[in-house]
């Protein structure tokens, strides 16, 4: 998928200007490659390297959009987006192997140990905020909303082997072979909803069908009639043609995902932020640094464009912020 032509108006050439200025105020960027005129600073020179980038795939399609365009003004860097899920992505960030991070939860006491004894040096950037979704095909007309405790009569480690049909979940759902589909046990996802869910990461049924690909999820619970799975908003927005979104009931009504329930702090509990970690010695590269600006400095058109749930001003505020904090202390 190509994003360039509807992020014309987002110009690498204004993020490198930017930089290069130290952040202030500045006048009408040139082109990349071309002299400034007027007393204006000169563009920087074409960049090239290789940037690796792994984690989670909830918050891949950003990073790879953000990617996709940065890599069109700047063909000779190499951008790889890789989709270990977050636990994965830390293994290979906290080992040396990426520049940076992609999680779908903060990172944990351990793999902050882990890079530690690696001698890596890292930030947090939150860069969106998901709604994590639950979904069913459109064939079950049934399952418009469930209660939190109906998710955990589903999902819990009990439920393995017993919970089997969707008349087990409410005596008024059909009596529907439950086939159910998630996230791996690497992913921040199934950390995030065994949780909020299951009330301890990590704990869940296991007789489903794990995978770190959220695309396998979605043609899983697409083809099952009594299907049901969960994985990031993004990918609901993208399938919303095969799949419903159900509603979420934890004590106040049914609120179904959107970028105001998220926002707005009623889709609870499943409403969740979006990082990247960047290492800081990664970011004394000229092409790591570009490109963390450029993620930055167009965060809400870009998080538009792979259809995420945009953070609100404050939020954006704080990663600007942050995002400067980290350079200053990569030096």
């Amino acid at each position: 998928m190509k994003y360039a032509g509807r992020l014309a108006a987002v110009t690498l050439a204004g993020v490198l200007s930017l930089a290069a200025c130290g952040g202030g105020d500045t006048a009408t960027p040139a082109d990349p490659g071309t002299e400034a005129t007027g007393g204006a600073e000169s563009a920087p020179a074409a960049l090239a390297g290789e940037i690796k980038i792994d984690g989670s795939s909830t918050v891949a399609p950003l990073i790879q959009v953000a990617a996709e365009i940065f890599g069109e003004e700047q063909p000779q860097v190499k951008l790889a987006v890789g989709t270990s899920g977050t636990g994965g992505g830390f293994e290979k960030f906290c080992a040396g192997e990426t520049a940076i991070a992609n999680a779908s939860r903060p990172i944990k006491d351990e793999e902050k140990a882990a890079c530690t004894a690696k001698g890596i040096n890292f930030g947090e950037l939150r860069v969106a905020t998901d709604a994590l979704t639950v979904v069913v095909p459109k064939e079950n007309t049934w399952a418009t909303c469930l209660t939190v405790d109906q998710l955990k009569k589903i999902w819990e480690p009990g439920a393995e082997g017993k919970i089997t049909s969707w008349d087990q979940v409410d005596a008024k759902f059909p009596k529907e072979p439950l086939k159910l589909f998630g996230p791996g046990t690497d992913s921040g996802t199934f950390e995030y909803f065994t949780e909020e869910i299951n009330g301890e990461k990590n704990v869940s049924r296991k007789d489903y069908s794990p995978s770190e690909d959220d695309n396998v999820i979605v043609q899983g619970v697409a083809g099952a009639k009594g299907g049901l799975g969960y994985f990031g908003y993004t990918y609901y927005e993208e399938n919303m043609d095969k799949l419903t979104a159900v509603q979420v009931d934890s004590g106040a009504g049914c609120v179904g995902p959107s970028a105001q329930s998220a926002q707005d702090g009623t889709y609870t509990p499943l409403s969740r932020p979006l990082f990247i970690y960047p290492n800081l010695a990664e970011l004394k590269k000229p092409e790591v640094t570009a490109f963390v600006d450029y993620l930055v400095a167009n965060i809400a058109t870009i998080a538009k464009d792979a259809k995420f749930i945009t953070l609100n001003p404050e939020q954006e505020a704080k990663l600007k912020t942050d995002s400067a904090s980290l350079k200053t202390q990569a030096g």
